[in-house]
């Protein structure tokens, strides 16, 4: 199974930037969308299922915001829209598929540079996911978790942390959430075939140079629970590809 996760900043946009074409070179059997900022009546999806994609989407209830979509080679065996969290699913922020004994969740996690508000959203958002993949564990062992997660981990994963240590997404208790995280069952899948520096998977669109000189932050991640440690074939990043200011990011499990 080859798998993307790809924050497209709006899938309009990305379908005129190229993304289709994209789509024909056959990079993965599941692309996993995040922001994609429409409706699924909002898109040409004639264009997917001329490629043979089957399409999902679960977006949020105010126009142009948010919202997650899966496009897949093969059928799910199961869809599940949202996590049962009123707030999250509001947003359109989670949805699930399995692909057999395999839940795949795609997610879309809070950003809190809006303000203490939404920073305040967003470490709510994270106990209360992460308290539900827990006990999700329970009835799916076999769980992959790709994503925005909005958070850039350690130092590696930011080109400036010391300019950066109060800025949200690498704060100390986003950090340590995520830690926390790993260290509950859950494997990175990049950084377990990736331990190099300087890989990034979003960069800031204020300033052009700024993705030309890779001064990125990693806050892209596909993530899987222990029982699919030994799967992990391949793991990387695109940053080539570029119909957003984050690039797409790649696992190939056995």
């Amino acid at each position: 199974m080859r798998i993307i996760s790809y924050n497209v900043n709006g899938i309009r946009a990305a379908f005129k930037k190229g993304f289709i074409d994209w789509l024909k070179t056959n990079p993965a059997d599941v692309i996993c969308l995040q922001e994609i900022k429409a409706h699924k009546d909002d898109v040409d999806f004639k264009q997917l299922e001329a490629l043979g994609f089957h399409h999902h989407w679960f977006s949020a209830e105010k126009k142009g915001y948010s919202g997650v979509a899966i496009f897949s080679k093969q059928k799910p065996t199961a869809v599940v829209m949202g996590q049962g969290h009123a707030p999250s699913d509001r947003e359109g922020r989670v949805i699930q598929v399995d692909f057999g004994d395999i839940r795949l969740i795609n997610a879309y996690f809070p950003s809190g540079t809006s303000g203490e508000e939404r920073q305040s959203f967003k470490y709510q958002w994270l106990d209360e996911f992460h308290a539900y993949l827990t006990k999700l564990k329970k009835k799916h062992p076999k769980i992959i978790l790709v994503g925005d997660y909005n958070i850039a981990h350690e130092e590696i994963d930011i080109h400036d942390p010391k300019g950066n240590k109060n800025s949200s997404g690498f704060l100390p208790e986003e950090r340590a959430w995520m830690t926390r995280f790993l260290k509950s069952g859950w494997v990175d899948t990049f950084r377990l075939v990736h331990p190099e520096p300087h890989r990034y998977s979003w960069w800031s669109q204020r300033f052009p140079s700024v993705r030309l000189n890779n001064k990125g932050w990693r806050i892209d991640y596909i993530t899987v629970t222990e029982p699919l440690r030994n799967q992990i074939k391949d793991a990387d990043i695109f940053p080539a590809i570029k119909h957003s200011d984050h690039c797409p990011i790649y696992l190939e499990l056995s």
